[in-house]
């Protein structure tokens, strides 16, 4: 039997709704944009809707500003991996902004895998709202 063919789109990405994690609903979508202007706590990021894919397992990885961890050495690309349960599946993949917030400013550059293959790159750029977009 031939195995079947997963399929994905990048659903939406932007400026959301505070996420619940504890939740299984993913937050809701304010602004489709790629320029995040930085306030406190403003969650960003993208939702990839995947098809086909339960049992699987995603890659992601976020590239980031240069900013320094609580122990004040360089905050290294966040990275990780999520287990798909459903065929039907919606993948929240984003972040908050926290203090001190003005080196959260620049590139925030998504990318997510699955089976090694690439399904979605997305570059968001978050900026001081005095000093304006890029």
């Amino acid at each position: 039997m031939a195995k079947k063919k997963i399929t994905w789109e990048l659903y939406s990405y932007g400026i959301y709704s505070n996420w619940d994690k504890s939740s299984k609903a993913l937050p809701k979508l304010l602004k489709i944009t790629d320029q995040i202007p930085i306030t406190h706590d403003v969650e960003f990021g993208l939702v990839i809707k995947i098809k086909g894919a339960k049992g699987n397992e995603i890659n992601f990885r976020v590239d980031h500003p240069k900013f320094k961890t609580i122990d004040g050495k360089p905050a290294p690309p966040f990275k990780g991996e999520y287990f798909v349960n459903s065929n039907d599946y919606e993948f929240f993949l984003g972040d908050t902004v926290w203090e001190p917030i003005e080196d959260k400013a620049g590139r925030w550059h998504f990318t997510v895998w699955m089976n090694d293959e690439k399904l979605v790159e997305k570059t968001l750029y978050l900026f001081n709202k005095d000093q304006g977009s890029n």
